[in-house]
């Protein structure tokens, strides 16, 4: 992932309620979540909604599919694991610092030993 994509998307992500709303869009799965029962369960008003949807989709995060009366909105789980790997990729100099799927740097204050 290039920086302005990363920049963008930590961008996008950096509103409470656009948070909430991707959070949802993650929780829901590949199936997505129609943009009516998004709006019912968080409350925002119409265009507040589809405010808050596009800055997601211009981030790339989100995308969407009608089907119908409906427009169905996805999470872009792609986007999000690119996301995710820029910000761990040189996570504690790129040496084995924990578990495959966590970072655990060392303190600032600890010398690092050589691995080998």
């Amino acid at each position: 992932m290039k920086l302005s994509n990363a920049v963008d998307a930590l961008k996008a992500l950096a509103h409470r309620h656009r948070l909430e709303l991707f959070r949802q869009l993650v929780q829901a799965g590949t199936d997505g979540v129609t943009v009516g029962s998004l709006q019912a369960a968080s409350g925002h008003a119409g265009a507040t909604l589809t405010n808050h949807l596009n800055v997601l989709r211009r981030a790339g995060l989100v995308s969407d599919r009608r089907d119908g009366r409906n427009i169905w909105c996805h999470a872009d789980y792609a986007r999000m694991n690119a996301l995710l790997a820029y910000l761990t990729e040189n996570c504690c100099g790129s040496n084995n610092c924990g578990p495959a799927s966590v970072c655990v740097p060392a303190s600032p204050h600890a010398k690092r030993k050589a691995h080998p």
